[in-house]
């Protein structure tokens, strides 16, 4: 479905000097390149993570892939198709959806886009009616979608951004940061929408996000980028056993600790009662368990994992 190899993009960048006339007609530049050598492949009906920090190359990843930018260098093939050239038939398989751009008419109603995208995409009559009642359903936006866009909160325009760019039934999905600035709520509405679409249109999704929890519930392979390049690409599973050395032990107590009460060594400890948190190295997980429960009353216990978050942290602290 999408192969990428040797990619490279090279941006020039004008260094200024004190001196006007230079700048304009001697002008000097300095070579950046935003993602250098990536190659990757992702198959059909794949929904994967694409994370990494902030000036990293994700978004010029998907905008090359989507045909917005121009490669300096390397092979990309998305569906068969050489994304820059931007046939028709490649652009009705796609989508990008940027959660920090408005692609809607901001002063009309969101139907007033749809009918828009309907007649650029080609889309039926019958068609349409079928997929706008289905993703109206799916994201509860039967109230939002005739209202003007500039009346909607973040959250609810980010529900019809997704239908209006999704009416064509692309196979492609390409989502940057679809859940930025939304609140816990516009955030599980759009995660549930995301899982729910992938299964039932079986498209292929690449999803960039900064929250860790987001990329947990939909991605079960993980590609992480840093400075360019790609540092990881595999399975999220794999990624946390085998880079998580902590384990987190959750007691909720029945008593206060008491002053005598003494933790095993190499642990950390945070308490506020009735919560006690420890964190061990996962090869100390049952003798540090089977300590605690003797030590203290309780009336629940739960192990975890270490955050994602922090999984990756250390991930990139050494790339």
């Amino acid at each position: 479905m999408i192969s990428i190899k040797g990619l490279t993009k090279t941006y020039r960048i004008p260094q200024r000097t004190k001196n006007l006339f230079k700048d304009i007609f001697f002008r000097t530049y300095k070579e950046k390149k935003a993602i250098e050598n990536v190659s990757l492949t992702i198959d059909g009906n794949e929904l994967v993570g694409f994370i990494g920090p902030n000036g990293a190359g994700k978004t010029t990843t998907l905008k090359i892939l989507s045909g917005i930018l121009y490669p300096t260098s390397g092979y990309v093939n998305v569906f068969g198709f050489t994304p820059f050239e931007k046939k028709r038939e490649f652009l009705r398989q796609i989508a990008f959806i940027m959660g920090h751009k408005n692609q809607l008419l901001w002063e009309l109603p969101a139907t007033d886009s749809f009918r828009l995208n309907k007649e650029i995409y080609e889309v039926d009559d019958k068609t349409y009616k079928i997929t706008l009642d289905e993703l109206t359903e799916l994201l509860d936006a039967e109230n939002l979608i005739h209202q003007p866009v500039k009346t909607l909160s973040l959250g609810q325009r980010m529900r019809v951004e997704l239908i209006a760019a999704l009416l064509h039934r692309p196979k492609i999905l390409f989502l940057d940061e679809p859940t930025i600035g939304l609140d816990i709520f516009a955030q599980t509405t759009i995660i549930d929408f995301i899982k729910e679409y992938q299964e039932r249109y079986k498209s292929t999704i690449i999803l960039t996000s900064h929250y860790m929890q987001d990329v947990e519930r939909l991605a079960k392979r993980l590609i992480m980028i840093n400075h360019g390049k790609i540092i990881f690409d595999g399975l999220l599973r794999n990624l946390v056993n085998t880079y998580s050395q902590q384990k987190l032990i959750n007691i909720t107590l029945l008593k206060p600790l008491s002053k005598e009460f003494e933790p095993p060594e190499k642990i950390r400890i945070h308490y506020q009662f009735p919560q006690l948190q420890i964190t061990t190295h996962k090869e100390n997980i049952v003798g540090v368990l089977a300590y605690m429960l003797k030590k203290v009353e309780f009336v629940d216990v739960t192990i975890e994992d270490e955050p994602l978050e922090d999984v990756i942290k250390k991930m990139f602290v050494h790339h």
